[in-house]
């Protein structure tokens, strides 16, 4: 995400040759950098699995942020770079929060069909057969170090154009846009939504937003409850609801929303697919 925010903020702000880029059209550019560098980074991972391949993604997370502090002349430093505010290009009649709004969700719909069709693909066969095991995937014929870095490009694709637009309706970008923090986010949604389900994703990203930007309105809902007793203006009480949530759902859900939903309509689907 930084590099995709970055991305977006330098072709803005400085433009290129001093010609200034329109942010819109910085949106693709940014996820194609960012998928660079994923491959980039995803062919010296191909020997790691497992936790050390968390290790190396929170390593880079956590290294990358101290670039633009070196590089400051060319990335603004802590400062960063500041862009113009958000404009409905080509003279829509709408407010820029309105145009930023459709945008952001019209992008999120156009690339969740696009993950979908690439799931139910022969590079979505191969991902999931990685996943459940990669011995049993090389022996079928799978290519592991293609399909192993192909996924570091997709994701990082995704993760640029995301930080794309978030530089785009926040008009700033600095080192500290993206802290540490939003990795574990991240990796909280995949637990709660699960690993291998586009809807437990979904599901599992609204929780994250519902615990961490709506956890003083959760926290009144449980104060509600017998024999529960939580003051929402408590320092801390926050943090204390969100890992509480995770806990529970990987104990009554370890397979995530995903699985729940698999379980829950499993049945149904079977019968149809027998029927026709």
């Amino acid at each position: 995400m930084t590099v995709g925010g970055y991305t977006t903020a330098i072709l803005t702000v400085d433009g290129v040759h001093g010609h200034h880029i329109r942010d819109l059209w910085t949106i693709p550019l940014a996820g194609l950098l960012a998928g660079v560098a994923g491959l980039l980074v995803g062919i010296p991972a191909l020997r790691l699995s497992g936790l050390y391949l968390a290790l190396i993604t929170f390593g880079i997370a956590v290294s990358v942020p101290q670039l633009p502090k070196k590089f400051d002349a060319f990335f603004g430093g802590t400062t960063g770079k500041i862009l113009s505010l958000v404009k409905a290009p080509y003279g829509l009649n709408t407010t820029p929060d309105n145009w930023i709004y459709y945008l952001t969700w019209g992008i999120a719909f156009v690339l969740l069909v696009a993950a979908w069709l690439l799931l139910r693909g022969k590079v979505g066969r191969a991902l999931r057969a990685i996943r459940d095991s990669e011995i049993a995937a090389a022996s079928s014929g799978v290519n592991l170090a293609l399909y192993k870095t192909l996924a570091f490009g997709i994701s990082a694709f995704y993760a640029g154009v995301a930080g794309s637009l978030f530089v785009i309706a926040n008009s700033y970008m600095n080192p500290d846009v993206f802290p540490i923090i939003l990795s574990v986010y991240l990796v909280a949604a995949l637990a709660i939504g699960g690993v291998d389900s586009l809807v437990g994703s979904i599901a599992g990203a609204a929780a994250i937003y519902v615990l961490k930007f709506r956890a003083a309105d959760v926290t009144r809902w449980l104060n509600h409850l017998p024999a529960v007793s939580f003051d929402p203006k408590r320092l801390g009480m926050s943090s204390v609801i969100f890992g509480a949530v995770l806990i529970i759902v990987m104990i009554v859900l370890p397979t995530g929303v995903g699985g729940l939903l698999r379980r829950l309509f499993g049945p149904l689907t079977s019968r149809l697919y027998s029927r026709s």
